[in-house]
């Protein structure tokens, strides 16, 4: 293993490496740790969490692409209350970075899960605002600044742990998402979410997913991913943790040579339940390649011409 050091820093949040393992892909953590021991990762945000348990979308719900995933899971997963008393005790017993992942129809709920998972003491909640907004007639949060600030300002007052804002790449200019939720007191930013994808079934003319449109996620979208993490670090002065199409180390290197902070591996941990430990042994070659001390010194250091 590389002498080089690998320990990071997310807002306060102390990890032994930057790579993290995304909300939506990794579940809680537990079929994952049959592979390996979850000690080897920096952070698990963990699967999506809303208020009350959700069934999520009919199926089918996951489409192929020649580069990546569609998917339209519809946030499944088993309530707030039954993740902090039957899923955290488990994470707990492991030496990384827990970080929930919410998300809300209204303020009001976030509010209420920021209290929830603060008082559990995880480490960092990562509040999606990519979600539909029942009081703003269906609009999703994420692509409206004010929206996102509202939202942002809710969790910040309930919330005693940071909180990190994920943004939303399907709207015209993510860095006015990114300044609103700075000024609305985020401690970090994630970024990006999937971007909203469709495939149909040329023979029965149909969406192969049921509910017509998914989120894109894998290879496909990483250039898109490093853009935008080279704008919102341009634009805001936050720590990021950078994500979208993260498959080996070289993908990881962009992403924090662009303004990352720590790296989050996604969809590929589907096609490789390795994938964030080798991302993690090839950004480290990287940095001792590049004569680095630690690998935090490639945070930001893009030369653009």
């Amino acid at each position: 293993m590389s002498k080089v050091d690998l320990s990071v820093d997310l807002a306060g949040v102390k990890m032994k490496n930057p790579i993290v393992v995304a909300s939506g892909t990794f579940g809680f953590g537990r079929e994952y740790g049959q592979f390996y021991n979850l000690n080897e990762l920096g952070g698990i945000c963990c699967k999506g969490l809303t208020l009350h348990r959700r069934e999520g979308n009919p199926p089918p719900r996951i489409a192929e692409t020649p580069m990546g995933i569609l998917n339209s899971v519809g946030l499944q997963n088993p309530g707030v209350d039954a993740f902090i008393e039957q899923e955290l005790p488990e994470l707990k017993k492991h030496d990384l970075a827990i970080i929930s992942n919410i998300s809300g129809n209204t303020p009001e709920e976030y509010g209420v899960m920021c209290e929830k998972l603060s008082a559990a003491r995880v480490d960092m909640i990562e509040v999606n605002i990519s979600c539909p907004n029942v009081k703003a007639g269906g609009l999703a949060y994420g692509t409206k600044p004010e929206l996102a600030a509202e939202v942002t300002k809710v969790a910040k007052e309930h919330a005693t742990v940071p909180v990190m804002v994920k943004l939303s790449p399907n709207v015209t200019d993510i860095t006015e998402i990114a300044k609103a939720v700075a000024d609305a007191g985020a401690d970090a930013l994630s970024l990006i979410n999937t971007l909203r994808g469709m495939r149909i079934d040329i023979n029965t003319r149909r969406p192969i997913l049921k509910m017509n449109t998914g989120g894109l996620s894998g290879p496909a979208v990483l250039p898109v991913a490093v853009r935008m993490v080279w704008e919102v670090a341009s634009a805001v002065d936050l720590p990021i943790l950078g994500m979208g199409g993260v498959a080996k180390g070289e993908d990881a290197a962009q992403l924090m040579l662009a303004g990352a902070s720590t790296v989050a591996v996604g969809t590929a941990c589907f096609v490789d339940p390795y994938a964030p430990i080798k991302v993690r042994d090839g950004l480290a070659q990287i940095a001792s390649a590049q004569g680095l001390d630690k690998v935090s010194d490639l945070t930001g250091g893009v030369r653009p011409w």
